[in-house]
């Protein structure tokens, strides 16, 4: 018998693994249905009787999307069900059903050998680089009281010693489960820790000698328990609609798989949520959706293969380390906003937070601890300024982001002459910049968007291919839709015959490339994308006018082949000139500390040239000890009364200018928004003015104050130095 050809066995050994691959990536059908109806719930509980559903409710409040559960149907199968299928096709008041399926969604966590206690939460009090600037904020008085920050996850340790004063059972469900009890499953292992550990970098409580302290220590913490268990679109959109008009921010460290070949995103039930979140959510102002970015760099994937990082509608941040490098596990990609800390290599110094059993943990990395220290950060700012949008606060997030020391090859001044990375977005996330600048925002005006259909016939795709277009159509007529952009968008449909090989990027009249997808060697699909979305956010503020040109360029085998069939440019931004305004101080105030003796921390403010350059922050903190003031970080007590402020400045006249600064007034008006578009826009910024201008006044009144302590000083002490003299010439 001959010998079976080696390449035969090769090409039957790499025949099975594709089959064996695809029939992994197959989607698996579980025994729920969504379902949308015309007369809401009576025609959803006549759909259940009549077809031997279970009618667990609306998806959505107030809609008409009901999740119904089969009981005879398997639990999991790699085959749709037919039967109902047909039957609720057949049916008039069905609008729209779909049988669910699994979706795999992973923590984006690391697991890290054990190392020795950090004793201190470097990235927010850090001697040598540049941290993220708490402290600042902190000394403000502004610790997130007010703000409801909810963390996505595999549930919350409500009982911790650390969250149970600020748990926020209202911000808080059990998906897997559907039960109100967000507790995680203990298991030996203790895989359900992530959650916790997110919660605690958010609203850790400060000064009750334990563990570290939040973020914003003084918001409130909920937790959504729907990573431990089935997932779907169905769990995934409640968990995105949970309490949109009580919770203010989502922090989400998970997505899919990040091992360089899946290209996978939400469904249609997540894409509406997302959608009823920033429209409807806060009152109208809109939901904060804040997403890790992923830990696929060891697999060389790229986030914008994920929808959901690379969604308008959240807010992607990526991770640094101490030494401001590239963590291994990073994914560099054009949609990330801006950078938080976590660590790279095991002997890093890594992120303090809660754990499981009501411990402590100095081992919580990835970009999964990036991702809630920016909520936090976020919460700082809401607190700051409650009448934010969710576009204003991406508009902030770019402004408040700064290169820094952070470490990479690609960093780019964009068309407006901001530095911009793929690793790191915009730079690190500056807090006290963040809080500046929100305090004086005024709202940015509606959200434009203007779709530019390129290719619509199919169209071979060379070994180097570039398709132009010249944008000027961006109008209604009369005047621009669009000046500044905001998210720019490329929807693709295109075969090729080894995805990962295909880089992919975006050229804007003003000259900014960004890489829409780099070569991914792992990913070895013949599908090419289907309508899939890539977006960036390097143009922030750009003029959208002229030569944009999409490049498709294949950067692995050479006898690779494909055709476009799709291309669609969507521009997303205003028609106001948003590089007229104020585009943030060139220094930042931070706030160098040390420890004394007793291993207490003090600090002294200190003007901090932003940039790459450590010399400036170093030198700013080698300040006599006579600069010195002591920092204390006490829990945040609640606001004196203009009373209480008034009968502390003692000896005033009645007609002195504190008084009349700080006199009572009658505060903003945060009554429900008028429904028209204009007018709400016209009241929304009439309400941010009326904020700016109290905080203009207090800000005013607390000179004021400040400048009546010094006198009172100046006086007392040469009322000591009289008495000195007196004492000296009676003696």
């Amino acid at each position: 018998m001959r010998p079976f050809p080696t390449v035969l066995w090769l090409g039957l050994a790499l025949a099975l693994l594709a089959v064996g691959w695809a029939s992994a990536r197959a989607p698996i059908y579980v025994s729920s249905w969504a379902v949308r109806v015309t007369k809401g719930y009576q025609e959803a509980e006549r759909l259940a009787r009549k077809f031997g559903f279970v009618n667990l409710g609306q998806i959505f409040p107030d809609d008409q999307y009901f999740h119904l559960r089969h009981r005879g149907v398997a639990q999991q199968s790699l085959n749709p069900h037919w039967g109902h299928r047909l039957r609720l096709k057949k049916e008039p008041k069905v609008q729209w059903f779909e049988q669910q399926t699994l979706r795999r969604r992973v923590k984006r966590s690391l697991v890290v050998p054990t190392d020795p206690w950090f004793s201190k939460q470097w990235y927010m009090n850090n001697e040598i680089q540049p941290d993220l600037n708490i402290l600042k904020v902190w000394n403000q008085g502004l610790t997130g009281r007010g703000v409801v920050v909810s963390i996505l996850d595999d549930g919350i340790e409500k009982d911790h010693p650390d969250l149970w004063a600020n748990y926020d059972p209202l911000a808080s469900y059990d998906f897997n489960d559907y039960d109100p009890d967000p507790q995680p499953r203990y298991t030996p292992s203790d895989e359900n820790r992530h959650g916790t550990r997110c919660a605690g970098e958010v609203s850790a409580t400060a000064n009750n000698g334990f563990c570290g302290a939040g973020v914003a220590f003084n918001a409130r913490i909920g937790g959504v328990r729907m990573l431990d268990g089935t997932i779907t679109d169905i769990v995934e959109a409640q968990s995105l609609s949970l309490q949109p008009q009580h919770i203010h921010i989502y922090s989400a460290s998970w997505g899919p798989e990040d091992d360089g070949r899946t290209v996978d995103g939400p469904g249609i039930l997540t894409r509406e949520a997302f959608r009823r979140g920033v429209t409807k959510g806060r009152q109208g102002l809109g939901t904060l959706f804040i997403w890790a970015s992923g830990n696929g760099g060891l697999h060389y994937d790229n986030c914008n293969c994920d929808g959901y990082t690379n969604s308008i509608h959240t807010l992607s941040v990526g991770s640094t380390t101490r030494q401001g490098q590239v963590p291994w596990y990073s994914e560099a990609c054009a949609s990330t906003f801006t950078t938080t800390f976590s660590s790279g290599v095991a002997t890093d110094p890594q992120i303090v937070t809660t754990d499981l059993h009501h411990q402590c943990t100095d081992k919580h990395t990835g970009t999964s601890a990036s991702a809630p220290l920016a909520a936090g950060i976020i919460a700082l700012a809401l607190e700051a300024n409650p009448l934010l949008t969710w576009r204003d606060l991406q508009h902030l997030v770019v402004r408040a982001s700064r290169p820094a020391q952070l470490q990479a090859e690609d960093w780019r001044i964009n068309g407006v002459g901001r530095q911009v990375s793929h690793h790191y977005g915009y730079g690190l996330l500056d807090a006290g910049l963040l809080v500046d600048l929100a305090r004086v925002w005024l709202p940015t005006q509606p959200q434009k968007k203007c779709a530019i259909r390129v290719v619509h016939t199919p169209t071979s795709i060379l070994p180097r291919m570039l398709v132009r277009k010249n944008v000027s159509a961006c109008s209604d007529g009369s005047h621009r839709l669009i000046r500044s952009l905001e998210h720019v968008q490329v929807q693709l449909s295109l075969s090729y015959s080894r995805r990962g090989d295909l880089e992919i990027s975006l050229t804007s009249p003003m000259g900014t490339r960004s890489t829409l997808v780099a070569i991914r060697p792992l990913d070895i699909s013949g599908q090419g994308y289907k309508n899939w979305i890539f977006m960036s956010t390097h143009y922030w503020d750009e003029d959208p006018q002229g030569l944009w040109t999409l490049g498709l360029e294949n950067k692995g085998y050479y006898f690779n082949t494909g055709t476009l069939f799709y291309y669609t440019l969507l521009l997303y931004g205003t028609a106001e000139d948003m590089t007229a305004r104020p585009q943030g101080p060139q220094v930042t105030s931070r706030t160098c500390v040390q420890r004394d003796t007793e291993g207490l921390r003090q600090g002294w403010e200190g003007q901090v040239e932003s940039g790459p350059a450590a010399s400036a922050r170093s030198s700013a903190c080698k300040m006599s000890s006579k600069g010195k003031k002591r920092v204390v970080l006490p829990t945040r007590p609640a606001p004196p009364t203009v009373e209480q402020i008034l009968e502390d400045v003692r000896g005033a006249p009645p007609n002195d200018p504190v008084f009349t600064a700080l006199a009572p007034e009658e505060p903003p008006d945060l009554s429900p928004r008028a429904e028209d578009p204009e007018a709400r826009l016209e009241q929304l910024y009439q309400q941010s003015r009326a904020y700016v201008a109290m905080n203009e006044r207090l800000r005013q009144a607390g000179d004021t104050l400040r400048q009546k302590f010094e006198d009172l000083r100046q006086a007392d002490k040469r009322l000591e130095q009289d008495v000195s003299h007196v004492t000296s010439a009676t003696s």
